[in-house]
C-alpha cells in the first residue's frame, strides 16, 4: 500500500522564525521517524509529502496515493485542522481520520461543548467572550478556568487560567485575548481526577484501547494539565490505567462523544470529575498525537499492553475498513 504521509514539523517552522509557542502542536522529527517506521513495517510504502500547500501542488500536478495519512495541524484559524481533509476530499484522495466537519468543530472548544451538551453528555457550564466589554456578562460560579478557545496541546493553559478571585477575571480574560488573538473559553473548573480515553473505529464499532488518568507530582503545576506540564510530561506526570467502574463510564461517555461529534478511525477525549466524582467532557482529539513515548495516545497503548506497531496497525485497519 502506497500511503502519503502529510504533516507539519516543527523545525520547518523555526527555522522560518515562528515561535516555540506558535509551532507547539507540530511534530518533531522523531515523531515522522516513528510513523514511518511502523507503517513501513506493517507493509506500508511511505512517502513523505509535507505540509498541507505541497500536499496541494503533489495532489494538482495528479499525484495520488493509496492512503494519506496526514498529522497537519495547520497555522491559522479555528478551521485550520480541518484544511488538509478538506484539500484531500476536494481531489478524490481517500485518506485517514475524521472529515472537515468534525475537524473544525472538535478544534472550536465552545462548538464541541454544544453539540456534546445537545447530546445529553455531562460538560461544564460555559461562556465563550470575544471582546473585553462581554466580560461583565459571565455568570457562571467560581472557580473558573479560561483558556483560548481553538489551540491545543495545552496551549494557553497555565497557572493563570485558573481563576479563584472574580477581581482578577478581567485582567486574566484580556491578557489571553491579546495574546492569542481569538477569542477565549471561560468555563467553570472541575476540580476532580483527569482522564484521556483512546478510542479506535468506526461507529458502530467502537471500541476502546484504554483509559489513562493524569496524575500530576509535586514538579508539576498545581491542578492544571498545563502546555508545561505536558512538554515535561516524563519529569511531572503519571499516567494510570482505569479499568474500574469510573473507566467503563468514562468509555460510554467517550463513545457517545465520539459518535455525536462524527469523529473516524481514532480519538483521544478527554474528560474531568467534579467534586462529586462524576466525569464531564472537557474536548476532543480527533487528530492525537503519535509520538512514540511522548504522546497520550501510544502512551495509554503501552499501559494497556499494546505495541506501537499495533496501534498504528488498528488505527490503519479501522480507515481501511471504512474506505
Amino acid at each position: 500500500m502506497r500511503v502519503g504521509f502529510v504533516y507539519d514539523l516543527r523545525d520547518d517552522y523555526l527555522r522560518e522564525g515562528f515561535s516555540a509557542e506558535e509551532v507547539v502542536e507540530f511534530d518533531t522529527g522523531d515523531t515522522l521517524d516513528h510513523i514511518e517506521g511502523a507503517l513501513g513495517r506493517l507493509g506500508c510504502e511511505v512517502e513523505r509529502v509535507g505540509r498541507g500547500q505541497q500536499l496541494a501542488r503533489r495532489l494538482a500536478q495528479g499525484k495520488r496515493w493509496d492512503l494519506v495519512l496526514s498529522i497537519a495541524e495547520g497555522m491559522h484559524g479555528r478551521s485550520r485542522e480541518a484544511q488538509v481533509p478538506a484539500v484531500l476530499e476536494m481531489f478524490g484522495q481517500p485518506y485517514l481520520f475524521s472529515d472537515p466537519l468534525t475537524m473544525a468543530l472538535t478544534l472550536d472548544k465552545a462548538m464541541a461543548k454544544r453539540v456534546i451538551h445537545a447530546a445529553g453528555i455531562p460538560t461544564a457550564r460555559w461562556r465563550v467572550v470575544s471582546r473585553p466589554e462581554e466580560i461583565e456578562n459571565i455568570d457562571l460560579p467560581l472557580p473558573l478556568f479560561v483558556k483560548p478557545l481553538w489551540e491545543g496541546t495545552g496551549k494557553g493553559c497555565d497557572l493563570q487560567s485558573l481563576v479563584r478571585d472574580k477581581a482578577v477575571l478581567p485582567g486574566v480574560i484580556v491578557a489571553k485575548l491579546e495574546r492569542f488573538r481569538q477569542p477565549v473559553l471561560v468555563e467553570t473548573f472541575l476540580s476532580g481526577r483527569e482522564f484521556t480515553v483512546g478510542l479506535i473505529g468506526n461507529a458502530p464499532d467502537i471500541q476502546p484501547l484504554g483509559v489513562m488518568e493524569i496524575c500530576l507530582n509535586d514538579q508539576a503545576d498545581a491542578e492544571v494539565y498545563t502546555m508545561t506540564n505536558k512538554e515535561l510530561s516524563e519529569a511531572r506526570v503519571e499516567y494510570r490505567l482505569v479499568t474500574d467502574s469510573l473507566g467503563e463510564r468514562i468509555v460510554q461517555l467517550g463513545r457517545e462523544a465520539f459518535v455525536a461529534l462524527g469523529c473516524r478511525d481514532v480519538a483521544r477525549l478527554d474528560f474531568r470529575c467534579d467534586a462529586a466524582g462524576n466525569p464531564h467532557f472537557l474536548e476532543a482529539n480527533p487528530l492525537p498525537g503519535l509520538h512514540k513515548t511522548h504522546s497520550d495516545l501510544p502512551i495509554i497503548a503501552g499501559l494497556a499492553g499494546v505495541g506501537y506497531d499495533d496501534l498504528m496497525g488498528m488505527i490503519l485497519q479501522a480507515g481501511r475498513g471504512r474506505l
